[in-house]
């Protein structure tokens, strides 16, 4: 049986991972075992910060609710907990823009919340 050499398809990887690692710094793109451990450590983080993401955007959304509520006499968790006696199913994405483009159904949507909260006065 003839002895094969890896010609064309180590050509092919190299040209794979080189492809990938277009744009790095330095060696990490022109080298190619660099180029390798950086392209796995960039997927990783792209991984992980696909994730992260999401929490971001949702911490960003809670502050900017927290914010408005604060401007009109509420805490956050009282107004949540008033949407959801009140049977309102906004997710806070939703409470936010309403918060920051139509700021007269939010003030509605926080009277809503008001009536319908468990907290007394005191706990306010």
């Amino acid at each position: 049986m003839p002895r094969v050499r890896k010609g064309s398809s180590r050509t092919r990887a190299r040209k794979r991972i080189l492809r990938e690692a277009r744009g790095y710094y330095g060696v990490k793109s022109k080298h190619k075992y660099q180029a390798k451990d950086a392209v796995i450590r960039a997927g990783v983080f792209a991984y992980r910060d696909r994730r992260r993401r999401k929490r971001d955007y949702r911490r960003l959304w809670i502050t900017r609710i927290t914010a408005a509520c604060r401007m009109r006499g509420t805490r956050y968790s009282a107004f949540i907990n008033g949407l959801k006696m009140a049977g309102i199913d906004l997710n806070r994405k939703m409470l936010s823009e309403v918060a920051i483009t139509d700021p007269a159904v939010f003030d509605e949507l926080v009277a809503i919340a008001k009536e319908h909260s468990r907290a007394t006065p005191a706990n306010v």
